[in-house]
């Protein structure tokens, strides 16, 4: 499983991450949601290996991300916002690349990769130099490459920017089948509407603090709402618990 346990980041006197426990199951998809500036990114760049906790620990399947970091690694994927590619590469050198990199068999690679790209619809593309990429291609290309590895875990941060609505349509498809697969999925996202059709449970972020967790009912509940009615959507309930009244009496 991907596990957090009282994680804290702190850049001089800000926390930015304060005091965050979280378990992610094989096989679930986990929605983490909060407004601009609640730790969600750093919290993500920690559990990926890009910086380093002040304390606590993100272990990955047993692999502490600090003190067995290439093992971590070898089990995680991490799809950011901003999709990062070597542009002087094509993009069936990227992809190559990738399974040289983490040693996925000559066989597989040469099966794998025009099946990838054709499902993303870059087949067509895979001679061209990535820096003539749209964003959306990229991202799509970063995906690609990730299932690419087989990870045992996946780290989205934003997952569907710059996606166009029939390869978010994928993306979503495709996150649903990892996680029948037993891949935890840990997914950082801002589309409300997303995160409350692909994720069993919910972690709201406010102030570098983890406010709640829980599934789109025990939510509901928390916020005021009959669970049993089922009115109140996720973005009613992100408001209330977000909300500056809620945050007052927690504090």
């Amino acid at each position: 499983m991907i596990r957090l346990r009282n994680l804290v980041k702190k850049f001089g006197d800000l926390s930015a991450v304060n005091g965050v426990s979280i378990d992610v199951q094989p096989g679930e998809i986990f929605g983490f949601l909060g407004p601009n500036g609640a730790g969600k990114t750093t919290t993500v760049k920690i559990m990926s290996g890009l910086m380093r906790p002040t304390s606590g620990s993100v272990s990955l399947f047993g692999a502490d991300i600090v003190e067995n970091p290439v093992q971590a690694k070898r089990l995680l994927a991490l799809i950011p916002d901003e999709p990062f590619v070597y542009p002087k590469l094509t993009g069936a050198e990227f992809m190559r690349f990738i399974g040289d990199l983490y040693e996925v068999p000559e066989e597989k690679q040469q099966k794998r990769i025009p099946e990838l790209l054709e499902m993303f619809e870059l087949l067509g593309w895979q001679g061209e130099l990535l820096e003539s990429y749209s964003h959306g291609m990229r991202q799509k290309l970063v995906i690609a490459g990730a299932l690419l590895r087989e990870p045992k875990a996946v780290l989205l941060d934003e997952p569907m920017v710059g996606l166009d609505p029939k390869s978010a349509r994928m993306v979503r498809g495709i996150l649903l089948d990892l996680a029948k697969s037993g891949v935890a999925i840990f997914m950082c996202t801002h589309i409300l509407e997303i995160a409350e059709k692909l994720c069993g449970r919910i972690g709201i972020m406010h102030g570098g603090r983890l406010l709640e967790t829980g599934t789109l009912d025990e939510l509901r509940a928390k916020a005021g709402q009959s669970a049993a009615t089922g009115n109140y959507s996720l973005e009613d309930v992100f408001m209330e618990l977000t909300s500056e009244k809620n945050i007052q009496q927690q504090t």
